[in-house]
């Protein structure tokens, strides 16, 4: 009886021991990620963390040439700019950032970061091409629950499959619990060293929010510290609505919880992005944001959102719309079931890539294509007036795949369905 006692108290410590992973920031450079916050042809902006003690950061960046004499007089170094960042419930760590500049567009290059001494390994990144050359990105939903555990393998069979994607697209609630930093932990650790060389495009959710003590809703200060992004939105929302002009693309970021929560938010961001459509130069419009203005889940309906919102969506000819928060997938586009080759309004995307999962309420008729248990990623490619999309299980296998095509960026594209079976 002793011995089973002992042998029970060492596996419940060992079960203990891996629940506690510790993300404990230190010397070396972690939690690196790459955002753009400048033209992508001719920036890129790179994030990391460190421990408090850390005071020195720089990035050094260097045309890749694919010589292992990495450590050259040319290497052209930048001093990062360094805040700290400490919570009620995990220590303080410092974030630094750095924007390489003045970079030739559609060019490898490979950089490191560090303090001098404890440096990160090398990554690679490629700039944005200077004029509209074929490309691919990636479109993940939700994260929120057990990222570590099942949300990881999602972003990694999605680089599998196309690990020359030129972003990744996250349509909010990265994690459950704002201002967590364990959560973060296991956000960065799924994401790895994929976050080191294909930039982040992120939006907030409703979990990236809490309410401050004087009940004011706030967003998470990891966001800003570890996020490198443009300060293009309205005044009060930087970085949480901005917009990102890649190739012949303008893709667009709203932070849907202070629409459905903010009376006067609601009005600002749709008056600002009126703007950014009137005055798009892009062959193609995308946007992302968390809530979908239609919901797929039973109980669900963000219809201020919707009133205010869609006209522009139809009236500036937006072409897909890649949404998350309803722990499901459907796509459609507000037409009833449709026919190939049809031409309507924008392609609405609501996507999950992490574990927790809603029911699909069926009697919406805007869906074209659900399902409601499986975790996905999404392959969007564009290559001149022709797009794409594929949605894919955590599997590898194909689900949903359809096709835009669009021969003037003041009208609508035209839509063919590539499933062969509706689910």
């Amino acid at each position: 009886m002793k011995l089973f006692s002992l042998a029970a108290l060492s596996f419940l410590m060992m079960i203990q021991a891996v629940k506690a992973q510790s993300f404990k920031a230190g010397a070396f450079p972690d939690r690196i990620i790459l955002t753009w916050s400048a033209d992508p042809s001719t920036t890129q902006s790179v994030t990391w963390r460190t421990d408090s003690t850390v005071t020195r950061a720089v990035a050094q960046i260097l045309v890749e040439d694919s010589s292992p004499k990495l450590d050259k007089p040319e290497a052209k170094e930048y001093n990062a700019t360094t805040s700290n960042l400490k919570g009620k419930e995990y220590e303080a760590a410092n974030y630094h950032s750095v924007t390489f500049t003045g970079l030739q567009p559609d060019q490898l290059y490979t950089y490191r970061v560090g303090d001098g001494t404890n440096w990160s390994e090398w990554f690679q990144f490629r700039t944005g091409p200077a004029t509209a050359k074929p490309f691919s990105f990636i479109y993940l939903g939700d994260a929120q629950n057990d990222i570590r555990s099942k949300w990881s393998r999602v972003i990694r069979k999605a680089f599998a499959t196309h690990g020359d994607a030129r972003f990744i697209v996250h349509a909010g609630d990265l994690i459950n619990r704002s201002n967590n930093d364990s959560e973060w932990g296991e956000w960065h650790f799924g994401g790895g060293f994929i976050n080191g060389m294909i930039p982040s495009i992120p939006s907030s959710g409703n979990h990236e929010y809490f309410r401050d003590e004087q009940k004011v809703l706030t967003l998470d200060p990891h966001w800003r510290e570890q996020y490198t992004l443009p300060e293009n939105g309205p005044k009060g929302l930087e970085e949480s609505v901005y917009y990102i002009d890649y190739a012949n693309v303008r893709l667009i970021s709203l932070n849907s919880q202070m629409i459905v929560l903010d009376s006067n938010s609601l009005k600002t961001q749709a008056a600002w992005l009126e703007e950014v459509l009137k005055n798009n130069p892009k062959q193609w419009t995308m946007i992302t944001y968390h809530h979908p203005i239609y919901s797929t889940a039973k109980g669900r309906d963000n219809k201020e959102f919707r009133e205010l919102f869609k006209p522009l969506f139809d009236k500036y000819h937006v072409d897909i719309l890649m949404q998350g928060h309803d722990h499901t997938y459907s796509r459609g586009q507000n037409l009833g079931t449709g026919v190939s080759g049809r031409v309507g309004g924008p392609m609405y995307v609501v996507s999950v890539a992490g574990p927790k999962m809603y029911k699909v309420d069926v009697t919406p008729k805007w869906m074209d294509i659900f399902t409601e248990n499986t975790q996905l990623f999404q392959i969007i490619s564009v290559d001149g007036e022709n797009l794409t999309y594929t949605a894919y299980k955590a599997s590898g296998e194909v689900f949903d795949a359809f096709k835009l095509k669009k021969v003037s960026k003041d009208k609508a594209a035209v839509f063919t369905d590539l499933t062969k079976k509706k689910k």
